[in-house]
C-alpha cells in the first residue's frame, strides 16, 4: 500500500512540474487577445459529450480503438471479433432518436447555475458528426438515422442557438483524429492504436485528402453556425513532428507526418470568426490559447492560461445510474481552480433521449444558489498568493481594491461566534458577508482577521466574505 500511496504522489508531482515547464507560446493576435482576457472572467462554463454511444452507455469513441483494453472494453454489442463490434457501434446512428432532445432547457440550467460558456462536441474520434456537415454521411442529419426527420436534427446549431439566447458563449469541441474516415483509419489495414494506421510518408496523397476533409469541416462550423467563440481540438497525438518530445513516453511512439496543417487552419478560423480562442489541446504552440489539464485541478497558478475539464458525474459520455459529485465538491473545485487564477469547465453527458439525469439538473439548481450569493468573488477576478492556505482560497478584484476570501465547509459544517482567516494583506478596512450583505465586524489577531458573525449567518458548502482595501 505505501508503494502505491508513493507511486501515486510521484505521478502528482510529476504532472504539476510538466505543467509548470510546459513550453507554451503566447498569442499575438490582439482580437483573440482581448477574446481570452473576458475568457478569464467567465470562470465557469459546461462541456457536453454527446453522441450515439449514449445509446449503450458506454465510453465515448474508445472502445473502437484497440490499445488499452481497460479503456477500450467492450461491455455493449453482439460481436465476435473486433471487425463486427466496429460495424454494430457505427451502425447505433440508426437507432439515434433524442425526442425529448430540448437544448432550451439545458441553456436555461446552465445559466441558473452561474456559467457563462458552453463547449459541444460536434464531432468525437468516433467520427460521427454531430453538426449537417457535407463531407461524409456518418452524421446526425443523414438519411439512414432517424432523427434527421425532425425539424431540430442539426442539434449543434440548436444547441449553439439556445444558449446564445441565454448569454451564453458557445465553444465547438472538434477531434482532430477520425476513426470512421478512410483517409485516417485506413481499412485496407487494421488499426493497432489511437494514430493513423498507415505510414504517412508512403502515402501523402491519403493525408492531404485528410488534411483537407478536416479542414471542410471546421470550416462548416466556422461559416453555418454563427458566432463562435471557442474552437476546442482534441486528439493531441494529431500534431506537427516539431511538436513531438520524444523523452516523453507517451509522445516517444507517436507516428511521423500527422500534421493537420493548423497555420492553415487557424487563418482560416480567424477569417471567418474574428477573435476566437483556439484550444489545440496538448500540442505546444501558437495554437494553445489555453492549456487543459483534464480530470485534475493544479496546486498553484500556471503560467499561462488554462482550464480545467471534470466530468460532473463518473464519465464523460451518459452512463445509466452514474454517480454525480456533490455539490459542495464541485463547488469546493469551482473556488480552488478560480483561486489559482483557471476556469473551471464542468462535463454533463446527456442520454440517447436527449435529456440530462435529474441529478445533472439538481446539482446545477445547487451550485446556482450558491453562486447569487458568492459570485461576485468568483467572476472577473484574478489569483492572488497565497491562493489557498488551509481551508482558506483567495481571489481578487482587477483593482487590487478587494479580495475574497472563501472558508470552505465539510458537509452539514455550520459556523457560528467567531471565526479566523489568514490575512493576507494590511491596511484591511471593511470585511463583508457576501451572501447576507452585511458588514461585519472584525480586528486583527497576529498573521489573522477574527470576524464575528451575525446570528442569523448561514454558509453551505464554502462561506465567501468580501475584504474591502
Amino acid at each position: 500500500m505505501k508503494k502505491i500511496l508513493l507511486l501515486l504522489f510521484l505521478s502528482v508531482v510529476l504532472r504539476s512540474q510538466a505543467q509548470e515547464n510546459y513550453p507554451f507560446v503566447a498569442e499575438t493576435d490582439p482580437q483573440a487577445l482581448q477574446k481570452l482576457e473576458e475568457w478569464k472572467d467567465w470562470k465557469f462554463g459546461l462541456l457536453m459529450h454527446w453522441g450515439p454511444y449514449s445509446e449503450w452507455g458506454i465510453v465515448e469513441s474508445w472502445s473502437l480503438c484497440p490499445e488499452d483494453e481497460g479503456w477500450t472494453e467492450r461491455k455493449r454489442g453482439n460481436y465476435s471479433d473486433y471487425f463486427s463490434y466496429k460495424k454494430e457501434y457505427e451502425a447505433l446512428g440508426k437507432s439515434f432518436n433524442p425526442s425529448l432532445f430540448n437544448p432550451e432547457k439545458w441553456a436555461a440550467a446552465a445559466k441558473a447555475a452561474g456559467m457563462r460558456y458552453m463547449v459541444f462536441t460536434t464531432k468525437h474520434h468516433d467520427g460521427f458528426n454531430m453538426f449537417d456537415t457535407k463531407q461524409t454521411d456518418y452524421k446526425i442529419t443523414a438519411d439512414w438515422v432517424p432523427y434527421h426527420n425532425n425539424a431540430r436534427a442539426d442539434v449543434t446549431k440548436e444547441i449553439f442557438n439556445a444558449f446564445r439566447k441565454e448569454g451564453i458563449s458557445v465553444g465547438a469541441y472538434f477531434s482532430k483524429p477520425d476513426w470512421h474516415n478512410e483517409h485516417y483509419w485506413w481499412p485496407y489495414f487494421p488499426p493497432k492504436d489511437r494514430n493513423v494506421n498507415y505510414a504517412i510518408d508512403k502515402y501523402p496523397e491519403r493525408w492531404k485528402k485528410f488534411q483537407d476533409f478536416t479542414y471542410n469541416q471546421i470550416k462548416e462550423l466556422m461559416t453555418g453556425y454563427g458566432k463562435v467563440d471557442i474552437l476546442w481540438l482534441d486528439g493531441g497525438w494529431v500534431r506537427p513532428d516539431s511538436t513531438i518530445d520524444r523523452n516523453v513516453e507517451w509522445e516517444r511512439n507517436l507516428p511521423h507526418g500527422q500534421d493537420v496543417n493548423m497555420p492553415r487552419i487557424a487563418k482560416m478560423c480567424r477569417e471567418q470568426q474574428p477573435g476566437i480562442i483556439i484550444v489545440d489541446r496538448w500540442v505546444p504552440g501558437p495554437f494553445e490559447n489555453y492549456h487543459t489539464p483534464e480530470q485534475e485541478i493544479p496546486k498553484k497558478p500556471l503560467p499561462y492560461p488554462w482550464e480545467t475539464c471534470m466530468t460532473m458525474a463518473g464519465s464523460w459520455s451518459y452512463v445509466p445510474n452514474d454517480t454525480y459529485k456533490p455539490a459542495g465538491q464541485i463547488i469546493h473545485n469551482l473556488v480552488e481552480i478560480v483561486s489559482r487564477g483557471g476556469n473551471y469547465l464542468l462535463n454533463i453527458g446527456p442520454g440517447p433521449d436527449g435529456e440530462w439525469h435529474a441529478e445533472a439538473y439538481t446539482r446545477l439548481q445547487e451550485i446556482g444558489a450558491w453562486m447569487k450569493g458568492n459570485s461576485e468573488g468568483i467572476y472577473s477576478t484574478r489569483a492572488i498568493a497565497p491562493y489557498q492556505k488551509d481551508k482558506t482560497c483567495f481571489t481578487e478584484s482587477k483593482d487590487h481594491q478587494t479580495i475574497y476570501a472563501f472558508q470552505l465547509l465539510e458537509d452539514k459544517e455550520t459556523l457560528s461566534g467567531t471565526i479566523r482567516i489568514p490575512l493576507i494583506r494590511d491596511n484591511l478596512k471593511k470585511v463583508e458577508w457576501m451572501a447576507g450583505h452585511k458588514t461585519l465586524k472584525w480586528k486583527k489577531a497576529g498573521d489573522q482577521i477574527e470576524i464575528t458573525l451575525p446570528k442569523d449567518f448561514t454558509a453551505q458548502y464554502a462561506a465567501g466574505f468580501k475584504l474591502s482595501y
